[in-house]
């Protein structure tokens, strides 16, 4: 098997996740991945990628996924098997920070002399906590590490000072803490390498098809996604990936970009070995009407025939879902209005109407839309128990006026378990109306043991405690789960299995608040708990396959990827 230079490890949000009895609830039922969030960043990729191009050997091992497929799977026994000149472990998402934390200090107990390297968004807000843990020996900061990987990843191996690369933080040999300067932030994402070969060729390079598999499911659903930019032009006050936040916390005044052609260029490369949707991270008319103009061209020339996600982060009207449907045979819409309250959603930083949002959908339904996906959260400024359970009413209405076809499928779900660490209102929570519980990571890191997502909350607001957040959320689901049945969105045996699993999720939590009042979080009869905490922690507020697209499994994609490595195509780099 090939040796790596460096080996970027994944690691599961709660590190004794297979030991320990926790209630996750709904946190993850919205996104690809198990509450255990075994899908890794997008950055590992293209940071593998720029660094292989550039002569520096890169594996990625989602050690997440491979612990929840595989419950004997020993980590330490297996981690102690590798070699490298350094590990890499992302902390981008914050409910990371107790496994990733757990995993570098594995790490660094079997490979004492090998530096440990962070990165990721997280790791970038709290890097100066981070830098204190003794397991980490450097962190990358910043949104864009491709570059000063490289140069770190040059000077690990040729023994070399490191205090000028920037974004750095690092230790010297006296254990003190450096923190060079956040300069790198480029302003064009043009020479990040994200072709899809990369991950294609790492598993034949080093034998290991599970260890780069982005989430557990993905063998069955292999959904991809495409770059636009990084950074934001909105500033939604929870987000950590807002305009604010990246401002203040990593260094980026504006958005970068990717040009409309690469983007196209990346879509194609997954196009040679998958046929399944691929998302597009970004609002295409964020750079303005040009970019979305250029996009279009470009993806209709080179004939995608994939299912495509776009996002919209604003309202759209028909001459831009009329060109959409003239370029993309097979497009799917995502937006996320958060509330379906006017004054909630001004407050949380929209300032677009119902009317709009009503508009909107009209228009791409009208335009060839397959399906039009709508989210909504619960634990918002100015939201209340009440404002939740409207949400309902409201959205009587609209599918009676457009669930007809069955391609509108609305959701909802709680702003859990975090207020993002650099976004407003982890920055200023008074001001818009938020008590935070945790600030630092070390407190994140304990309370991610907690045994119930209800006390994994970072946040009460001003309207809604912790409990009324919680409960608010299965009532809401289970009217929304309803909706859907009668308008033919679900089936009756798929909305009964959703209701059940909500009742049996609201018994349990509040059997578990009883046990933590009378005999401990750590107690055996906690851990009683543990195989109902599991079954109960997906799908009690959404069957999970709603949010599918259309997809062709991994194995009926086998003859692409063969076809790819045949005419050589699978070793050619992107642009």
């Amino acid at each position: 098997m090939a040796k790596a230079d460096l080996i970027l490890l994944h690691a599961p949000s709660n590190y004794d996740f297979r030991e320990r009895a926790i209630m996750y609830g709904p946190i993850s039922d919205v996104i690809p991945s198990t509450p255990v969030f075994e899908m890794y960043p997008i950055g590992l990729v293209s940071i593998g990628a720029y660094l292989e191009r550039n002569g520096v050997p890169t594996r990625i091992i989602n050690i997440a996924n491979r612990m929840l497929k595989d419950p004997k799977f020993d980590v330490e026994r297996f981690i102690r098997k590798l070699s490298a000149s350094a590990f890499g472990i992302d902390l981008h998402w914050l409910p990371h920070a107790h496994g990733s934390l757990e995993l570098a200090r594995i790490v660094k107990s079997l490979h004492p002399s090998t530096p440990v390297i962070m990165g990721g968004l997280s790791a970038s807000y709290f890097y100066r906590e981070l830098i204190t843990y003794p397991q980490v020996d450097f962190i990358v900061r910043g949104d864009s590490t491709e570059a000063p990987m490289l140069q770190l990843m040059q000077r690990i191996k040729a023994g070399a000072a490191v205090d000028d690369i920037p974004n750095l933080s690092w230790k010297d040999e006296g254990g003190q803490d450096h923190h060079n300067a956040l300069t790198w932030a480029p302003t064009s994402l043009d020479e990040m390498p994200l072709d899809y070969a990369y991950p294609v060729r790492s598993v034949l390079k080093y034998r290991d098809l599970s260890g780069i598999t982005p989430f557990g499911n993905w063998m069955r659903y292999p959904i991809t996604c495409a770059l636009t930019c990084r950074g934001c032009t909105y500033d939604c006050v929870t987000c950590g990936g807002s305009q604010y936040a990246y401002k203040n916390s990593f260094g980026r005044e504006k958005p970068a970009y990717r040009s409309p052609q690469l983007v196209v260029n990346d879509i194609a490369s997954i196009q040679r070995y998958l046929y399944g949707p691929v998302f597009i991270i970004g609002d295409i008319r964020q750079q303005g009407g040009d970019y979305a103009d250029e996009f279009l061209w470009a993806i209709n020339r080179a004939k995608v025939r994939v299912p495509i996600v776009l996002e919209l982060f604003a309202p759209a009207g028909s001459d831009f879902f009329r060109r959409i449907n003239k370029a993309i045979p097979n497009y799917n819409i995502q937006w996320s209005p958060d509330s379906t309250d006017e004054e909630v959603r001004r407050a949380f930083g929209k300032g677009y109407s119902n009317a709009e949002i009503e508009s909107t959908i009209q228009s791409a339904l009208n335009n060839g839309c397959k399906r039009f996906d709508l989210f909504y959260m619960i634990g918002l400024p100015k939201q209340t128990y009440s404002s939740v359970m409207q949400s309902a009413a409201y959205l009587r209405g609209l599918l009676k006026e457009f669930g007809q076809d069955r391609r509108l499928m609305p959701f909802i779900s709680p702003l859990a378990p975090f207020v993002d660490p650099g976004s407003k209102a982890f920055e200023n929570p008074e001001k818009y109306g938020y008590r935070l519980s945790y600030r630092t990571l070390e407190e994140h890191r304990q309370v991610l043991q907690s045994p119930s997502w209800k006390y994994m909350l970072n946040y009460e607001t001003e309207w809604m405690s912790r409990d009324e957040i919680v409960m608010s959320t299965y009532d809401v689901a289970m009217a929304f789960n309803n909706l859907k049945m009668e308008n033919g969105l679900i089936s009756p045996e798929v909305a009964a299995g959703v209701e059940a699993r909500a009742r049996g999720a609201i018994d349990l939590i509040k059997t578990i608040d009883r046990i933590v009042v009378e005999y401990g979080a750590d107690s055996e009869e906690m851990m009683s708990l543990k195989q109902k905490a599991d079954d109960l922690s997906t799908s009690s507020i959404c069957q999970k396959k709603e949010l599918h697209w259309p997809s062709a499994s991994f194995m009926r994609n086998a003859p692409r990827i063969f076809w790819a490595f045949a005419t050589g195509s699978a070793f050619k780099y992107g642009s």
